[in-house]
């Protein structure tokens, strides 16, 4: 199986795979790497904002993961403890309004996810393998990989590797490239349950109450994806064989009756937890080898926004690759200006949220009570929703600035400065 390719590509995933598909129906020859032999639920990555769909549409994908299961949503509300249940239901946020065509959020489960671009990916022409062990990268002037697939060696060379092995990217330490980090911001948990009729299909919501705040994203028919923060401190909350129940009965809220449809509901896949954080390169590329998805640095995933990250990386790498013959690294200086500036107004959104979202006691419940109060007036308080939304893009720049921080968070000038 040794040879020559355009592409080598290693990760199989949703970005992988979406670019893999994507350059084989452009005629390039595409080898794409899998270590799994079977996707797996990792609890995240089944939620694409409304930006994130019209790239998909761009890349032409859309049609595909409506096929699959693809699952829109309409509308958004936000629940807190500061708040009646009834006036947070009474002016739910139209999900429609974000973006031209898209008629809210898609969500779809990511083993099945994958598995759909993966197999797109193979009828598109690409040279697909699972159950590879990648043992070597070279990138430079003429990249290569060795790795072993069926119990015998091979070697393959192409013009361009592009690394989409997530988090832990081995192409990218192969490459030498850093990844920047800030600090855990509070623990996140998942899990995907199923008998929850009784949660409206169409209905995405978010909510504080006590020390948890919850996510909920149905999948329909009965099946919802929730999330719940939780203080650092508190890491170990829900281990164990009784964590996944002691996780659903968190969901109890006065301030969002409905969530005994989920608290009542059954687990239907693993329950994981993790810390939340962003990370990010500087130049997600080197010399013959390119960073896309989670590789490349990731965002809080309060937000919600790896999928949607994920797909306009492929747009714009595979236009690019798509544009020009040379692919020398110069070609990736314009993804790797958008990309960075992407993040770190992500980063910004990010942690706004997390401060209004995923902080507990006294003085975040007084925090969300004021902001919650104050953006009935001023709705430019609660704008950092259009980037996370419409894409950060949307916003201007003064948006992502240290003063409209503390207008948001009703921080005092002085104390903002400090």
């Amino acid at each position: 199986m040794a040879g020559k390719y355009d592409l080598i590509i290693v990760g199989g995933g949703i970005g992988g795979s979406a670019l893999a598909a994507t350059m084989a129906k452009a005629g390039r020859s595409v080898l794409l790497l899998e270590k799994s032999t079977i996707y797996e639920d990792h609890v995240r990555g089944e939620w694409i904002a409304p930006w994130g769909v019209a790239e998909t549409k761009r890349l032409g994908f859309y049609d595909t993961l409506m096929k699959a299961g693809g699952h829109h949503l309409a509308r958004h509300v936000s629940y807190d403890e500061t708040r009646a249940p009834e006036e947070a239901e009474a002016a739910p946020l139209p999900l429609e309004m974000f973006v031209p065509g898209v008629p809210g959020p898609l969500c779809i489960g990511h083993p099945h996810h994958c598995q759909t671009l993966f197999d797109e990916a193979a009828r598109a022409g690409a040279m697909a393998l699972r159950g590879v062990n990648v043992t070597k990268i070279e990138a430079g002037v003429n990249p290569r990989v060795e790795y072993e697939h069926e119990g015998k060696t091979h070697e393959a060379a192409a013009r361009l590797i592009v690394g989409a092995d997530g988090r832990a990217s081995a192409v990218r330490s192969a490459c030498n490239i850093d990844l920047h980090q800030d600090k855990p911001h509070h623990m996140f948990g998942g899990l995907l349950v199923e008998g929850a009729e009784g949660w409206d299909a169409t209905k995405q919501a978010i909510g504080t109450e006590g020390d948890f705040a919850f996510l909920a994203f149905p999948q329909g028919k009965g099946r919802v994806r929730v999330y719940g923060s939780y203080s650092l401190n508190e890491r170990r909350r829900f281990a164990g064989e009784e964590g996944p129940r002691a996780f659903l009965e968190a969901f109890r809220m006065n301030c969002a009756p409905d969530n005994k449809y989920l608290a009542e509901a059954k687990p239907a896949g693993p329950l994981l937890s993790y810390f939340n954080n962003d990370s990010w390169t500087d130049v997600p590329f080197a010399e013959g080898a390119i960073l896309i998805g989670d590789a490349a640095g990731w965002n809080d995933p309060i937000n919600g926004l790896g999928l949607s990250i994920t797909y306009r990386d492929v747009r714009i790498v595979s236009d690019l690759l798509k544009e020009s013959d040379d692919w020398r690294p110069a070609l990736f200086q314009p993804y790797a200006e958008e990309r960075f500036e992407r993040m770190r107004r992500l980063r910004f959104a990010g942690q706004l949220q997390a401060a209004l979202d995923a902080e507990f006691g006294e003085e975040a419940r007084e925090r969300r009570r004021s902001y919650h109060e104050r953006s009935k007036a001023d709705p430019s308080i609660g704008s950092h929703a259009f980037a996370i939304m419409a894409g950060p893009e949307t916003l201007p720049p003064e948006m992502f600035t240290e003063e409209h921080r503390a207008k948001v968070l009703g921080i005092a000038a002085e104390e903002n400065a400090r």
